[in-house]
């Protein structure tokens, strides 16, 4: 008699394709990533607000990778409804700090309210103007810089990033796959595949394959 392994790994999966699917990706949602009144809030955009926060498995997992490396002092670039932010915050030990910014006034004035519904306001900052201007005015070093805001400005961040990051500390950036455009010859292009060989230099890192990518680098 010949023994017959189950299904298992196998070339396909390992050449990218995916097995998941709507109701298996809503159930692993429901299981491992579901929302309490103070997220689902923040997730529901309001409808003058794009609704291009992260998802709800990536905003677990940044609430887990936050927790793994305790970190302390985190920098968010790239609030919008603050949904993001509520993950992170919620990682922080006692005495923690999470700087969040976001360019779009309105879009502060809405991520703050949500904050604050979360109860989350005595240990979230919210820096309301353009990530190039606000980044110079923290100081460091900080244990976890998250970026997800303009793309054509991810080589600064990243650099930034870098620079005020302690060793062991992470950097992670999200829609790393550009919207499909990553290798396209274009300046959001150059700047994106800037970002991920800034991030590959300075750290141990990877492009993890959720639905548009997500870098992260644990600086060296």
């Amino acid at each position: 008699m010949t023994w017959q392994y189950p299904a298992m790994a196998d070339n396909d999966s390992r050449s990218g394709m995916r097995y998941d699917s709507d109701a298996i990706r809503d159930y692993v949602t429901r299981t491992h990533a579901g929302h309490d009144t103070a997220l689902a809030q923040a997730f529901a955009v309001p409808a003058d607000m794009p609704a291009i926060q992260v998802g709800p498995s990536e905003g677990k997992l940044l609430f887990l990778l936050a927790r793994m490396i305790g970190a302390k002092q985190i920098v968010e670039v790239g609030t919008l409804a603050g949904y993001s932010a509520i993950h992170l915050a919620r990682a922080l030990p006692p005495g923690g700090m999470l700087h969040t910014i976001e360019f779009e006034p309105s879009h502060a004035k809405v991520a703050q309210a949500n904050i604050d519904a979360a109860g989350l306001g005595s240990v979230v900052t919210l820096h309301v103007g353009a990530g190039r201007d606000v980044l110079p005015t923290l100081a460091g070093p900080f244990d976890l810089v998250f970026i997800d805001a303009d793309k054509i400005n991810y080589d600064f961040y990243g650099t930034w990033a870098i620079e005020h990051v302690r060793r062991g500390g992470l950097v992670i950036g999200d829609n790393a796959y550009l919207f499909g455009e990553l290798v396209d010859d274009s300046d959001r292009g150059r700047a994106m595949r800037a970002f991920h060989e800034l991030v590959a230099a300075a750290c141990d890192s990877v492009c993890v394959p959720t639905p548009d990518g997500l870098v992260i680098g644990v600086k060296k």
